[in-house]
């Protein structure tokens, strides 16, 4: 029991000295509450709000009001508990899919600078031949052809198109740390490539990493959203839908229904706008000459 409650005063120390280093930088806090509350919104709201299955007549397209604090939409139904019902499935994608493309883009670009030559040559020759496709209208042809109806599916599908463009960052950034003293002394020692990749040169690019991982999320959220919006996902529930849905009964001409639009509007901006807030306390997190001062 005492080993356990080392290890636990371990975990919460830990905790809050990085906690103390994000609030260094205010706006990254302020980004990473902004994420935390529409996390609970999206993910706790559902199970205490019900969802709204039935049209009311009487209150089609109300603007904001004391009754309808965010407006009705084009069957009468509130657009808040539209809100906290349709952020769940934008969230996911956007996890899945900076986390796939990230590993892609990672295990692509430092596999081409570290064995160079001929495997450096033909990766980036693939990568490049990727980076001249029009990404995003391949994934509106691709969406007609392939069925992506669940979460999994379509950030696999966003990964497999998004990953070209951060390898060759990552390439960059391998290519750096490769002539380092410690990454020589490595090799000479014969340690093995992936020893000296996956533990000697990506922990020194986990604030790159991350960033670059937070930046898919932001790139994914705007792709399945335009993808939503054209219809060619299936989704049935999330903030695209919302803004599709509006658009397609003629919102954009109706001020009374502008809330409908603009409510998953700013439930996208303000996701996005919380992760690239975050993404600047980072830097306080991972440099390790910034956290001996905690």
């Amino acid at each position: 029991m005492s080993t356990i409650g080392a290890s636990l005063k371990k975990m919460a120390a830990s905790a809050w000295k990085t906690f103390k280093l994000l609030a260094r930088n205010k706006v990254g806090l302020f980004g990473l509450f902004l994420i935390l509350a529409i996390f609970l919104i999206s993910f706790v709201g559902p199970l205490v709000v019900a969802p709204e299955t039935s049209s009311h007549v009487t209150a089609i397209n109300k603007p904001p009001s004391y009754a309808h604090p965010l407006g009705t939409d084009f069957m009468g139904r509130e657009n808040w508990k539209m809100m906290i019902q349709g952020g769940k499935e934008v969230i996911i994608v956007a996890f899945l899919a900076g986390l796939f493309t990230t590993a892609i883009a990672v295990v692509v670009g430092a596999v081409s600078a570290f064995m160079g030559g001929r495997v450096d040559s033909i990766l980036m020759t693939i990568t490049d031949i990727w980076l001249t496709l029009p990404r995003f209208l391949l994934l509106v042809v691709i969406a007609t052809i392939i069925a992506l109806d669940n979460s999994w599916t379509l950030a696999v599908f966003l990964a497999v198109i998004g990953w070209p463009g951060l390898a060759r960052q990552v390439r960059s950034q391998f290519l750096s740390l490769k002539r380092r003293e410690y990454i020589e002394a490595a090799q000479l020692l014969d340690l093995g490539t992936p020893h000296i990749i996956f533990r000697e040169m990506l922990p020194n690019m986990m604030s790159y990493i991350t960033i670059a991982m937070i930046q898919s999320m932001a790139a994914a959220i705007y792709s399945q959203t335009g993808l939503v919006f054209l219809g060619v996902v299936p989704f049935g529930n999330n903030w695209g839908v919302m803004f599709s849905l509006a658009y397609s009964k003629n919102a954009i001409y109706n001020p009374n229904a502008a809330a409908s639009m603009l409510v998953p509007m700013c439930g996208i901006i303000l996701l996005q706008l919380g992760l690239v807030l975050f993404s600047r306390s980072l830097e306080e997190i991972f440099n390790p000459r910034l956290r001996m001062g905690v």
